[in-house]
């Protein structure tokens, strides 16, 4: 059942916009609105939503830019709608940071089933693949995640990650060493798992792996053919 999380929807087309307003509010939701790019950063800034649904094609401003400027500060989740059913759109908007896609044209009840599984995992309520301490902490090596406040640190230096990124990275480090082929890695970190295939997750370990490597670390290995683990993160 949703609570009051508030939703920011970005739609050139209004009536795609009243569309999903009409979904999302019947389901218990609160709803912003922006019809461009500009005002969804603006919107974005005064409303500070508990999630983003963002189109991609949007003239001007376009929304993997508007994505890439909301990730260089937030993790807030974010799902694309796009209106190519093809492969490059859907892995170009994960890198960029998006937690999911729906493909236009959709079904109202599918969106409001994504919207609700991508909050779950913002609040952590995904399959956990490990306990985490009382204090809510995970640690390994250099790598510290704090489950409860979504904040990931690799020495003192601070990782900015997705809602989906950090469920791969908690998924990994709750049993280091260990090879994840990519479907336990979907079980571990996707709650609403059947759209996700094999190149969804090689495109968030990419993302992972770019972030890491800006604050001089590399903590993912690659066990070919098989899938990823954590590595000493030292």
């Amino acid at each position: 059942m949703a609570g009051s999380e508030r939703i920011l929807i970005v739609d050139d087309d209004a009536h795609i916009r009243e569309v999903v307003r009409f979904a999302l509010t019947k389901a218990g939701f609160e709803t912003t609105e922006a019809a461009d790019g500009a005002a969804a950063l603006a919107r974005f800034e005064s409303a500070r939503p508990d999630l983003i649904v963002l189109d991609i094609a949007m003239p001007e401003l376009d929304g993997t830019e508007v994505c890439r400027r909301i990730r260089a500060s937030s993790a807030t989740p974010i799902i694309f709608l796009t209106s190519r059913d093809d492969e490059i759109d859907r892995v170009v908007g994960l890198e960029m940071g998006g937690d999911d896609y729906v493909t236009k044209p959709f079904s109202p009840r599918e969106l409001v089933a994504r919207v609700k599984a991508v909050l779950r995992r913002a609040g952590g309520g995904g399959p956990p693949t490990a306990k985490p301490p009382g204090n809510g902490t995970l640690r390994h090596g250099e790598l510290t995640l704090d489950t409860e406040r979504y904040l990931v640190h690799w020495g003192s230096t601070q990782v900015t990650l997705s809602v989906t990124e950090f469920g791969l990275l908690r998924t990994l480090m709750g049993f280091p060493g260990k090879v994840f082929s990519r479907d336990e890695l979907i079980d571990g970190a996707y709650a609403y798992n059947n759209v996700v295939t094999d190149r969804t997750v090689d495109s968030h370990i990419r993302r992972l792996r770019r972030k890491f490597a800006d604050a001089g670390a590399e903590p993912i290995e690659t066990v070919h053919g098989v899938g990823y683990k954590l590595g000493p993160c030292r």
